[in-house]
């Protein structure tokens, strides 16, 4: 497991620039996740390259730039909002001398940080130690020859090969844990929605305000601040709307830019209540530059798990930052597309409640008229 950096650590980020269009708002974000991560912004160090240094992914130059920056400021880490092989990460280190740490093991560390339930904390370890197996492949190389000598004799096997066998046996132990909490889920989830209600799941990029919308229907009390992933353990209420009845509504984690693979995978089983959903309603941070890209990096995920079929609403959320109106915008077949309101002040969470109980009406529609059709079949074979 990776050793959590303590609270309050002094962190000099980099960003380097490849061309991109959108460099303030991922240097906004990489600043917040640091701070989510419990550590204090020192420092910016920022370049432009044509492509990485395959040897320390910033170059000579700005790495003595960024030794520098860490001098002056007395910081204890180096944020890279990239992510660097073991070989890159490692030659870091010796040349800054002070840890390195890339984007996809700073939010593998805000994850660890933020797991509650027994569940999130099994899904964290397992994406923490599939990340770590990539280091271990490329990363001790230099343990790969077993070498004689006095206190060093001992079993035919490298200390490699023990590390793997070992972390082996722990990920197959995890899967097989999570796996059994999958199946009660999945049949804990048949049981609310036998009675045929609509379900919704709340999707969107991290921040964009999702809890604070579910605490808002459901005064479920799930705990909303501003930083990234406060949320990572799936909350479901029954709500009861006007004109639909009861449905089931979930918040999930939220998603992120160049969200770590290994997180995706771990996390598969809880996101699956996106995939089972009726309608996903998808909230989005409408006072952020950046939320086309963030809406873009949402649907990659959604797709990844097998959810971008599912029906789906956009839920324009803080528009007391934009001085939008509250209201609804229809599709070209009149349907709902998109939901204007404000989470933190309940303007516009009428027009939200009336989407959903319009899908939920079309639903119990299409499942009369599925029965109906299901009834004149077995009526003509009988007649027949």
């Amino acid at each position: 497991m990776m050793e959590r950096p303590a609270a309050g650590e002094r962190a000099v980020l980099v960003q380097l620039d490849f061309g991109q269009m959108d460099l303030a708002d991922q240097l906004e974000e990489v600043r917040l996740l640091v701070e989510s991560a419990g550590g204090i912004v020192a420092a910016e160090v920022t370049g432009r390259r044509q492509a990485p240094d395959p040897k320390t992914y910033a170059g000579k130059g700005k790495v003595d730039e960024v030794a520098a920056m860490i001098a002056a400021t007395q910081s204890d880490l180096v944020v890279f909002n990239h992510e660097l092989s073991p070989a890159q990460q490692r030659n870091l280190e010796r040349e800054l001398k002070c840890r390195v740490v890339d984007r996809t093991s700073l939010i593998l560390d805000i994850f660890a940080l933020r797991a509650a339930s027994a569940e999130g904390k099994l899904q964290v370890e397992l994406a923490q130690l599939e990340h770590l197996s990539t280091r271990l492949v490329r990363g001790w190389t230099h343990l790969e020859r077993q070498r004689g000598g006095i206190g060093m004799r001992g079993p035919g096997e490298t200390q490699l090969e023990t590390d793997r066998r070992l972390l082996g046996k722990r990920v197959k132990l995890l899967k097989e844990r999570l796996a059994k909490l999958a199946r009660q889920r999945h049949v804990q989830r048949k049981a609310r929605t036998r009675g045929n209600m609509l379900t919704v799941s709340l999707v969107g990029y991290t921040n964009a305000g999702k809890s604070t919308l579910f605490n808002a229907l459901t005064r479920a009390g799930v705990y909303a601040a501003n930083q990234l992933f406060a949320t990572l353990d799936t909350t479901s209420r029954k709500l009861w709307i006007e004109g639909a009845g009861n449905v089931v509504i979930s918040d999930t984690v939220g998603f992120i830019r160049d969200l770590p693979h290994a997180l995706v995978d771990a996390f598969h089983a809880t996101l699956e209540v996106a995939t089972d959903a009726d309608l996903l309603l998808h909230v989005v941070d409408s006072a952020s530059h950046a939320r086309d890209e963030q809406i873009t990096e949402v649907n990659k995920v959604l797709a990844e798990i097998g959810a971008d079929q599912v029906e789906q609403v956009i839920v324009w959320n803080k528009i007391d930052l934009t001085e939008a109106s509250p209201g609804v915008d229809r599709g070209e077949y009149g349907n709902i597309a998109r939901v204007r309101l404000s989470a933190r002040t309940g303007e516009g969470l009428e027009h939200l409640r009336e989407t959903v109980a319009e899908y939920a009406r079309a639903k119990a529609e299409a499942r009369q008229k599925a029965i109906e059709e299901a009834e004149r079949e077995f009526l003509d074979d009988y007649i027949n």
